[in-house]
């Protein structure tokens, strides 16, 4: 759930389009709550039963496909923190920045730099994504992102108060 500055409680399929820069960065921001619980289960419920994906090389249709996928991900993944930053938007569609830190299963730490292009159904579920990623190998101490496991704090710096 997310508070809107009215002070209400709205999930984040309750954010439909058209956007305004307000629901887009308030869709971002839900979007990078959600991945950041690590539960597959959870974040494939944003995506449309017939959403299309590419991830980095794979391409993946479908909301049960989706959720194998990133189960499959965490499964060998630890310790992930992800923050995103609205890059633009228009209409139905968001573009997005990102970047997140996890420990692979040999203790080798990655930051992973990202794109991702969203378009969204009049239902504000995610239909498409199109997300290009680069891993980098980094050691423990080069990490940005010290948070506890699950969302970014509201007070800890997201991509717009990182330098690199």
């Amino acid at each position: 759930m997310i508070e809107t500055q009215e002070g209400k409680k709205t999930s984040p399929t309750d954010i439909k389009p058209p956007f305004t820069r307000e629901t887009a960065i308030a869709k971002v921001r839900a979007a990078e709550n959600a991945w950041n619980t690590c539960d597959p289960e959870k974040v494939s419920m944003a995506y449309s039963l017939d959403s299309q994906w590419r991830n980095r090389d794979q391409f993946v249709t479908g909301r049960t496909a989706i959720r194998e996928f990133l189960a499959d991900k965490w499964n060998n993944e630890s310790e992930d923190r992800l923050a995103k930053q609205l890059w633009a938007f228009e209409g139905n569609r968001i573009a997005v920045r990102f970047q997140y830190e996890y420990c692979n299963a040999e203790g080798q730490w990655f930051r992973a730099y990202g794109n991702e292009n969203w378009e969204f159904d009049d239902d504000g579920l995610m239909r498409r994504r199109e997300a290009s990623i680069n891993d980098h190998a980094i050691d423990e101490s080069e990490r940005k992102f010290h948070w506890a496991l699950g969302p970014r704090p509201d007070d800890s710096p997201g991509l717009g108060e990182t330098v690199k």
